[in-house]
């Protein structure tokens, strides 16, 4: 199995992250970077270029697209994924974080720990729905697509 040398956001016409978001988007790059599985599963009898790749993330035309290259800048896959699925659990997950954020300057451990439970369980959903968005397409692990659901948050929050 592979994996991701390089991730991009193309986040250039979305509005200014709130700080909270900005440190979600860096702990989810810095530990995809650390740590990461990525592969491109034969189809159509087409070679398929090895990695490490280079990961493109943007939303174009409400759709959610990944441009992965070689390391060489050559164009391995494109997938165009709809943001249908994803658009509760995103909402959902910033509700969540958004009360984690505040619980975490406010409450008593014990509650903090109760929502980022709720917050973890919604993370999970939402890395589960992209794994099967991309199945057929890009081989990922569970923390892989939990790394990539956060940065698909933080494209979802301008878009």
């Amino acid at each position: 199995m592979s994996r991701i040398s390089h991730i991009e956001l193309d986040d250039a016409n979305l509005p200014a992250p709130t700080p909270e978001i900005e440190q979600e988007r860096k702990v989810a790059m810095f530990d995809l970077m650390e740590d990461n599985t990525f592969g491109l599963p034969a189809r159509d009898g087409r070679e398929v270029p090895s990695g490490p790749y280079r990961v493109g993330l943007s939303i174009r035309e409400k759709r959610l697209v990944f441009t992965v290259n070689t390391e060489a800048e050559a164009l391995a896959a494109e997938f165009h994924l709809s943001l249908s699925p994803f658009r509760q659990v995103v909402k959902d997950y910033y509700a969540i974080c958004e009360s984690y954020f505040d619980a975490v300057k406010n409450m008593p451990p014990s509650q903090i720990e109760t929502i980022d439970m709720a917050r973890r369980g919604i993370h999970n959903e939402g890395a589960r729905i992209l794994e099967e968005r991309l199945e057929g397409k890009a081989d990922i692990d569970s923390d892989t697509a939990r790394r990539l659901f956060t940065l698909i948050c933080v494209l979802h929050f301008g878009g």
